[in-house]
């Protein structure tokens, strides 16, 4: 029963860490996948990460559907949830509100730490860099991060990810 949230930029190492502790644990493991190929270039970064993972894990695909998917997985198994950004991004482009969006972080975050078992979440910390130009990518960056805050809020555990390493970030404060 234990939540670990691994955030970082693009290409830090956070989903190849999340795949190696899971391979680790007793439980079986189950991938719950949120993107989608909607183009060859995001098909092939897809089939990049399916190739890290063996291939007798479980793949739920939830790209929008996240909370109700990770509900219906059955107690005990180890839970592997990639990513929490493109999550937010489908849920955007389905033209979900920010109350929305942060009401579905609040439901995984709730199911998350009360699941008896291991759930691995990884998301990109986007808030690191220029404030960007368009509105809209402003209000991604904006929900994302937001998002991000509520799901560590739940973990036991929120490493920030770089270059392949950890560095463990302190409990929320009351």
């Amino acid at each position: 029963m234990s939540l670990t949230l691994l955030t970082g930029g693009a290409r830090s190492g956070k989903s190849s860490i999340a795949v190696r502790r899971a391979g680790r644990l007793a439980a079986p493991v189950v991938f719950v996948a949120t993107g989608q190929a909607g183009d060859a270039e995001m098909a092939d970064r897809i089939a990049q990460h399916q190739a890290e993972r063996p291939g007798h894990w479980t793949t739920v695909e939830a790209p929008t559907e996240l909370a109700a998917a990770a509900a219906a997985l059955s107690p005990g198994l180890s839970v592997v949830i990639d990513c929490l950004s493109l999550w937010v991004s489908n849920l955007m482009g389905r033209g979900d509100d920010e109350a929305a969006v942060l009401e579905q972080a609040h439901e995984l975050g709730r199911w998350a730490r009360s699941y008896p078992g291991t759930v691995l979440v990884v998301t990109n910390e986007v808030g690191a860099g220029i404030v960007p130009m368009h509105p809209v990518s402003r209000d991604y960056r904006d929900r994302l991060g937001r998002v991000n805050a509520i799901v560590a809020g739940y973990a036991e555990l929120a490493q920030l990810v770089v270059a392949g390493r950890t560095l463990t970030l302190d409990p929320l404060e009351d």
